[in-house]
């Protein structure tokens, strides 16, 4: 066998099992189910299209559900949106006076439901938010449901970046829009 032939072989093999390697490798999917890192938001790319969904609830349609009118005042000082920080889930502890405020509020008023709606501020992608927002929703419910309350009571759902209370592009107005907000049946 001749030298050049058998260094072409081996060139060629190797090249074969190169192109076969990149060509399977797997692609990596994000999931709403996965959990969001801190890492996770970077450069999101393009607004999706996606719609609002109820996430986790016996009804039908988040329109079940009313705002809390300002001539309630006494419901509408129990009832106060919670904040979150950039890029994260996490109940903080001033939100934990407010839910907990909640959570005696349902209690005592056992025949009345709450919508826990998931919000966040409009960096990252539209499919990016809609998962952080039900992550936002559904952490208050566990809260709540922590302190008592039947879960069979609540549902939440994700509006992500659609639904901002300021809509300016500046660090003050994120922290607004980064928020769950509470509707009540």
């Amino acid at each position: 066998m001749n030298n050049s032939y058998f260094k072409a072989l081996i060139a060629t093999t190797f090249i074969f099992v190169l192109m076969l390697s990149f060509s399977c490798a797997k692609k990596q999917v994000r999931d709403n189910k996965q959990s969001l890192t801190s890492t996770s938001i970077g450069d999101m790319g393009e607004k999706g299209t996606e719609e609002p969904r109820l996430i986790d609830s016996d009804l039908t349609s988040p329109k079940a559900f009313k705002e809390i009118s300002e001539s309630e005042t006494g419901l509408k000082a129990i009832f106060k949106d919670i904040h979150f920080d950039y890029d994260d889930f996490s109940i903080r502890p001033d939100a934990k006076e407010i839910l907990n405020n909640i959570a005696e509020w349902m209690l005592q008023n056992t025949s009345s439901y709450v919508l826990v709606e998931g919000h966040c501020d409009d960096r990252g992608t539209n499919e990016y938010n809609l998962a952080l927002g039900e992550r936002r929703a559904k952490s208050a419910k566990k809260y709540l449901v922590q302190l008592g309350v039947s879960q069979k009571r609540i549902s939440t759902i994700s509006y992500g970046e659609e639904k901002p209370l300021d809509p300016a592009q500046n660090e003050a107005a994120w922290a607004k829009n980064r928020r769950d907000h509470f509707l009540i049946r």
